[in-house]
């Protein structure tokens, strides 16, 4: 029997050898050409069986993992452990490809046993939600496989890229600017880093780490672990990032970062950047960066911003003021994939420069690449701003969506999420056994549930230590049973907590009802301690 793939793709007429197939775009009798025993007459894939297959594909992704990982009857989940999983998949790859319905069964269970984070109670990560002009924007540039690293090879998606990020400097408040999508939030920080780096002293790029001082980095306790990745990939080094203390609201505390450059300087180390966090991760808090900036100023150090999670707020006219001061910083790092919905991956790396900056500290020249010789503006060519080489044309989901629903539409998706956290807030407030651990400045709701059986204890070490169990179970029975999905952690000296993140359009005020009704049903029984 042939194998799967040999129906699917690779014979153009399955009753005929393989070595007498012709070229059915040129049916023209030729001797046919053979080397190494491989026929070169004509292709080996057959559109027609390829069409076919991408036709039933497309078909269940529509009901599977659109339509059924949609709606709300449905679970978030179907749990399995690893192990089960194992089975389930048969993940071992073999010499021969299986029948085309298997293949189509493969994809079914990948969707079927994966975590829906488009179902309206997931509420788990920073990204939620299905956001169908990004999804088909998703599509087109999988069906197209453009690169973007020359216009050459990707002429329309080079142009959407330059102007989606153009409108996003001007909504940052920059005059001019420059920057790159990339592969996610912890590489932008890591641009910012290299980037500040190299404007300090650019002979590194030639004759390396010799050619720098001990450079510091300064972060706040509550910032992204990226920026001590960066540190570690940089040749930095992660205790040459000082860690600026915050406050109970988990902002930087300007004070404590002056005096954590007066001690760096004191050391004989040169405080390199900043990184400021608008909208930290789990408390989901804004930095000063106003007087901030003034800092940066005062000690000519480059300013980042980490607003992957908090940029959105500057599509609001109501919440933009979060970011006050951000057009004073020196790069921005903004994920259009979290809070604007735009699909995994969409992240934008901005800096306030027209000095070619990004060119000159990555540029190869790669001749094969970035000829200077062709027939049109080789300005275009962008590739050689990147780290990478391959890059995909992720501005497009982005672009896209904004084309369909305008900056109005996008400011009110900001709007109603922040009134969707303040309206769990009040919730959370009202209900016996619920507790804030403070009032939301953005859309992370953090809370505990305390559950009946621990209720009468008065506050101290013998409740903290009980309830900090009491989350874990509860997400472990949220999980297996499929109902919603709520992150949990723990911050500083507090016990466990959840984080509950709003962010999709889809989701209503019953389904943020129906979450701590679910919380309390799955905790309520006595079990947790």
């Amino acid at each position: 029997m042939a194998s799967t793939m040999e129906r699917h793709l690779n014979v153009v007429n399955p009753s005929v050898s393989q070595s007498h197939v012709a070229d059915l775009r040129h049916p023209v009798k030729c001797s046919p050409v053979v080397i190494d025993n491989i026929v070169l007459n004509g292709p080996t894939v057959d559109v027609h069986a390829a069409e076919s297959f991408i036709h039933q594909a497309m078909e269940m992704i529509m009901d599977e993992a659109v339509k059924r990982a949609t709606n709300v009857r449905e679970k978030v989940c179907e749990w399995r452990s690893p192990e089960q999983l194992k089975d389930l998949l048969d993940l071992e790859l073999r010499d021969g490809g299986e029948s085309e319905s298997k293949i189509l069964q493969r994809c079914r269970d990948a969707i079927r046993y994966s975590v829906k984070t488009t179902h309206p109670r997931f509420f788990n990560q920073l990204y939620a939600g299905m956001e169908p002009y990004s999804m088909v924007a998703s599509f087109i540039t999988e069906a197209l496989k453009p690169s973007l690293y020359t216009y050459e090879v990707a002429p329309v998606f080079t142009l959407m890229e330059d102007a989606v990020l153009r409108k996003m400097i001007e909504m940052i408040g920059w005059e001019e600017g420059d920057g790159l999508f990339n592969a996610g939030g912890s590489m932008s920080n890591m641009y910012a880093v290299n980037l500040a780096r190299y404007s300090h002293c650019p002979d590194i790029k030639e004759v390396g780490l010799s050619a720098a001082p001990r450079l510091v980095i300064f972060s706040s306790q509550e910032s992204h672990y990226s920026i001590s990745k960066a540190a570690a990939l940089l040749g930095i080094g992660t205790k040459n990032v000082y860690v600026v203390p915050s406050d109970k609201r988990g902002k930087m505390i300007p004070s404590a970062l002056e005096e954590q450059i007066k001690t760096a300087k004191s050391e004989g180390a040169v405080p390199l950047m900043v990184n400021a966090t608008a909208g930290t991760t789990v408390l989901g808090a804004f930095d000063p960066i106003e007087e901030i900036a003034d800092i940066c100023e005062k000690y000519n150090l480059w300013l980042h911003v980490d607003a992957c999670w908090g940029g959105a707020a500057l599509m609001s006219k109501k919440h933009k003021h979060l970011l006050k001061g951000i057009h004073r910083a020196n790069s921005v790092a903004w994920n259009p994939h979290k809070m604007l919905m735009a699909c995994l991956q969409c992240s934008a790396f901005l800096i306030r420069d027209k000095t070619s900056l990004l060119q000159r500290c990555h540029s190869a020249q790669a001749s094969y690449l970035f000829q200077q010789d062709k027939f049109y503006d080789v300005s275009y060519d962008t590739g050689d701003k990147s780290v990478q080489c391959s890059r995909k044309p992720d501005a497009f989901k982005f672009w896209l969506m904004w084309k369909a629903l305008g900056t109005r539409e996008l400011e009110q998706r900001v709007d109603r999420a922040l009134a969707m956290a303040r309206y769990l807030a009040q919730e959370i407030k009202k209900r016996e056994g619920f507790c804030l651990l403070m009032e939301p400045e953005y859309t992370n709701v953090c809370f505990w549930y305390i559950p009946p059986s621990l209720r009468k204890l008065p506050e101290g070490p013998e409740l903290w230590k009980k309830l900090h169990t009491v989350a874990p179970v509860v997400k472990e029975r949220m999980m297996k049973k499929g109902s919603m999905m709520v992150g949990y952690q723990t911050h500083r000296d507090k016990p466990n907590f959840f984080r509950m993140v709003v962010i999709s359009p889809q989701v209503s005020r019953q389904d943020l009802d129906f979450v701590l009704d679910e919380i309390h049903n799955l905790g309520s029984d006595g079990r947790i301690d």
